[in-house]
């Protein structure tokens, strides 16, 4: 369909669960799509070990590696990987101009799957034990060996924490909620489901400032201080979920796309389709409710089945 070897017909910005189903169905369409993988190459499924729910793994997947599986699998029909971070958007020329590190490519359409982030506690002792005991997705490593009958901290006070401790029940022999202020942020139903669960214990009114051990390279405690006093004291547990929220990433699209009140891009009720003509949104960068792997698929095939349709409605 492309006039000129210059111009893309699809680039899908992400290479997470959506970028890649995208680029795996527009593959198959014979539209070569490119795929840019941004700052994190695989989305936030490479940032857990063990993937026990996504269809088809009945042992189990890492991560990683079902990320380079989908990426094979889009190569291998047709799909361009490209490891650059997009700086900036043209919306207003047609093709559609992106800027990037190694120079710009031009595009009839855009796919946009450049997810979500985690928002992190910023301490650095979190940073050196991630995936060690430190996770940000209860439902994602839950139920891994190493948390199993063991006490859990979920730092949060939110809708998505409550999930998270109450999820970890499941597993756990004891939860630790630990929330900076006196009162929860989240909905009154979740707030009674977890306040009345005989498993979970909330820590009020502190942060965690530390946690253990880094020198062993395993979780196996916090140090928590109080916010109205600066009193420390030591939680022992051998798993730290951070549930404090996630960020979408759409800075890069300022306010030329259509967003929520939280940032999240608001495609066109019941279809991927943004504001903007030929341009689809899929993934976490639209889903503040699921926020799964196999979800965040399924939006990925629905972008790129709008994106063929609509190129296919182009005049020749």
């Amino acid at each position: 369909m492309a006039e000129s070897k210059n111009i893309r017909d699809v680039v899908i910005l992400g290479t997470g669960c959506a970028g890649l189903t995208a680029g795996i169905y527009t593959a198959r369409a014979g539209l070569a799509p490119l795929l840019i993988t941004g700052r994190m190459p695989g989305g936030l499924l490479t940032t857990t070990t063990i993937v026990e729910n996504f269809p088809g793994f009945p042992e189990g997947v890492d991560g990683n590696e079902l990320m380079q599986r989908m990426e094979q699998q889009a190569v291998r029909f047709g799909a361009e990987v490209l490891m650059e971070e997009v700086t900036e958007v043209d919306f207003d020329a047609r093709p559609f101009r992106l800027r990037h590190g190694a120079g710009e490519v031009l595009t009839r359409t855009l796919i946009v799957a450049t997810g979500a982030s985690h928002k992190h506690l910023g301490i650095e002792s979190e940073k050196l034990l991630d995936k060690k005991g430190v996770t940000y997705c209860a439902t994602c490593d839950g139920a891994l060996p190493i948390f199993r009958n063991q006490p859990l901290v979920v730092v949060g006070g939110g809708d998505t924490a409550m999930e998270e401790a109450l999820y970890l029940t499941r597993f756990a022999s004891k939860v630790h909620v630990v929330h900076r202020r006196d009162t929860l942020r989240a909905s009154k139903v979740m707030q009674q489901r977890a306040l009345q669960h005989e498993k979970i214990q909330f820590h009020w009114n502190a942060v965690v400032r530390e946690i253990r051990d880094v020198a062993l390279g395993r979780v196996t405690g916090v140090q928590l201080e109080n916010t109205k006093d600066g009193s420390l004291k030591e939680l022992p547990c051998a798993g730290v979920f951070v549930a404090i929220g996630l960020a979408p990433n759409t800075g890069l699209f300022k306010d030329r796309l259509h967003k929520d009140a939280n940032g999240y891009l608001l495609p066109e009720l019941g279809s991927t389709r943004m504001n903007i003509e030929g341009v689809f949104a899929c993934g976490d960068v639209v889903d503040h409710t699921y926020r799964q792997a196999v979800t965040a698929a399924g939006s990925g095939c629905a972008a790129a089945i709008d994106c063929e349709r609509y190129l296919a409605s182009l005049p020749l």
